[in-house]
């Protein structure tokens, strides 16, 4: 039976993350998953793309990741909100000298980093591959996994995504709500630059993101995340991509010329979940299985990646002190640390959704004017980049690009 100081289910973005931080400090990791890489790393944009707070790219510079995405990624030096194409924009734009509030990549190339990372690394990967069983008591961890063999670890760790099937089985409980919106994701080429701009538009029907990406040989680009009513959903998905581009020219106003040459759309309904707690026996929860929020703020894989730089942090530290992953005083501390947090940002963003969704004229003035107070108020605007950088709170070590 192979060991390992911690057996991580789910080697998706955050998953393998973490793996790779673990390693890094000289913690094993057995990674089990059942996607296919062949899938997962074929050629060509599937639409998808993250926004990469600037904390959290530390943090993959420390681990070796960042390295490998050289050249791929596009600054965010601006943030732009608004309500509708009404004037008073609210403008982020960090003072001269400091950092960009974040990095655009394709999800695509940031699976083949972490790839890249796993197979120069010591960590034991399963891709294609499943747990038939697995038991956690006092004395540890074990499972069975779907190609016979057995592996055991100190602790588990789930990372599987909103669905997880291991937060289920431990008992866990979710608040959990759906919004009446459809996420639209995609990207597509402009005539203007975006001039490393983000753009979130707020309508009734749901916030409009534009997220710039690096241009390729075709000129500039663009990610998009449009919210729509969830009954529009299909709707949007069976447009020609004519119709799609003109679409979604109307709703920017044409403010960066003209629109083209649209990537492969894929829709996905829009919730809200906030586990009731993120550890048990032997057990953390980590990204989508602990927490899933509105795309309004561009924070999900980034407070997952929080979850990985806290939860290295707590068991680097506690094998320092003599103390193995799975031991209940190292589990508590994470759930301390990462528990407030989690539910802060969850609960913000869950009221801006509902803010900025309410229509009528009256509520577009009284957004307009929270705008404004906004901008005047140089220390509020502070706030609002730092949570962009994912630079508020006790950071994790890794995120202020230390090593723990």
């Amino acid at each position: 039976m192979h060991h390992a100081d911690v057996l991580i289910l789910g080697g998706g973005l955050v998953g393998a993350t973490l793996a790779l931080a673990l390693d890094r400090h000289g913690l094993s990791a057995i990674v089990v998953d059942p996607a296919d890489p062949a899938v997962t790393l074929a050629a060509g944009f599937d639409g998808r793309a993250s926004a990469i707070a600037s904390a959290s790219h530390r943090m993959l510079e420390v681990i070796g990741v960042a390295e490998r995405l050289a050249g791929q990624g596009c600054a965010i030096r601006q943030i732009r909100v608004s309500d509708g194409l009404e004037p008073g924009a609210l403008d982020f734009i960090p003072d001269a000298g400091d950092s960009a509030l974040g990095t655009m990549y394709e999800n695509r190339a940031l699976r083949r980093a972490l790839a890249d990372s796993l197979a120069a690394s010591t960590v034991d990967f399963r891709p294609l591959t499943r747990t038939i069983t697995v038991e956690r008591s006092a004395s540890g961890v074990r499972a069975t996994l779907s190609d016979g063999s057995e592996v055991s670890a100190s602790l588990l760790v789930a990372a599987e995504g909103r669905n997880s099937p291991t937060r289920t089985a431990a008992g866990i409980a979710t608040a959990h709500w759906r919004y009446d919106h459809a996420a639209i994701i995609g990207a597509f080429h402009h005539e203007r630059s975006h001039e490393n701009i983000a753009f979130e538009i707020f309508y009734p029907s749901g916030p409009f993101a534009l997220l710039p990406l690096v241009d390729d040989e075709d000129g500039h680009r663009c990610a998009i995340v449009w919210s729509v009513k969830q009954a529009q959903g299909p709707a949007m998905l069976k447009l020609s991509d004519r119709a799609f581009l003109a679409e979604a020219e109307k709703r920017m106003g044409g403010f960066l010329g003209r629109l083209s040459k649209a990537s492969p759309r894929a829709s996905y309904p829009l919730g809200f979940h906030h586990a009731a707690q993120i550890t048990a026996e032997r057990l953390a929860l980590v990204g989508d299985a602990a927490h899933g929020i509105h795309p309004i703020a561009g924070q999900g894989l980034n407070l997952g990646f929080r979850d990985v730089a806290a939860l290295a942090e707590v068991l680097v530290e506690g094998r320092r002190l003599g103390l193995e992953p799975g031991d209940a005083q190292l589990l508590d501390r994470y759930r301390r640390w990462r528990s407030l947090d989690t539910l802060m940002v969850a609960g913000a963003t869950d009221t801006l959704t509902r803010l900025f969704g309410i229509p009528g004229r009256t509520a577009s003035a009284v957004r307009r004017f929270g705008i404004s107070a906004v901008n005047a108020l140089p220390p509020l605007k502070d706030r609002f980049m730092a949570e962009a950088r994912g630079e508020s709170g006790a950071l994790p070590r890794l995120l202020q690009g230390m090593a723990v």
